[in-house]
């Protein structure tokens, strides 16, 4: 896998030394080094720990259990509102990662202690989130609707309904969720790309704009 590794790193434009650095940080700690979603992943006894990644602002280190760690310096990042496991750390600069090695080592040490012990993060299911008043009329209205939107995974159920929750208003909820149906239908997430221009999938990174307008991504 070091090789597929080796060559995911030097295709990079962007973040190479960062991530190089942050690589041998991981591999001090004595993860083994594996290539999974298409970046390097690290693990500990056949369970997935760490992921690298890389943004077009920043650079990271994900914690697949992030949300057990302590994070005394404030640091890990949730990167959205309906993601309940998953954590980054966030760097944009090769100085920035030198100056903290030895706090990113105790992240990822503790990130291998959380794993040792088997901790689990316990999850919402998709009944403990509210759904909204408009989208129960939208299936009352719309059986089809409704019969693919069941079919969405779990995690992409709790994602819409978060999602069309946070709209403060019923037109807004409304809008929210005329929009979702055709991205519902593909069998896609909130988030997810459907126009197949993204270079983070199945993450839409707005990539779709340099090509159409039209697109229906966001």
């Amino acid at each position: 896998m070091t090789n597929k590794v080796e060559i995911y790193l030097s295709q990079l434009k962007l973040w190479e030394p960062e991530l190089r650095l942050l690589r041998d940080f991981t591999l001090d700690c004595e993860l083994e080094e594996t290539f999974k979603r298409k970046h390097p992943c690290y693990m500990n006894d056949g369970k997935n720990i760490i992921i690298l990644q890389e943004f077009k602002a920043y650079c990271a280190i994900l914690f697949l259990k992030g949300v057990l760690l302590k994070d005394p310096n404030q640091m890990l990042v949730k990167l959205t509102e309906n993601v309940q496991s998953d954590r980054q750390l966030r760097f944009t600069s090769l100085e920035e990662i030198l100056e903290k090695e030895s706090i990113i080592k105790s992240y990822i040490l503790e990130a291998i202690e959380i794993e040792k012990q088997g901790l689990v993060v316990e999850k919402k299911e998709t009944s403990d989130y509210e759904m909204p008043e408009e989208l129960k009329i939208a299936f009352e209205e719309d059986e089809n609707f409704k019969v693919q939107f069941e079919a969405l995974t779990p995690g992409r159920q709790r994602g819409y309904l978060l999602h069309f929750s946070q709209g403060k208003q019923a037109k807004t909820r409304l809008e929210r969720i005329e929009k979702s149906k055709n991205r519902i239908a593909l069998g896609k997430g909130v988030d997810e790309c459907i126009c197949g221009m993204s270079k983070h999938k199945p993450r839409c990174d707005g990539s779709h704009k340099k090509i159409t307008t039209n697109s229906q991504c966001k």
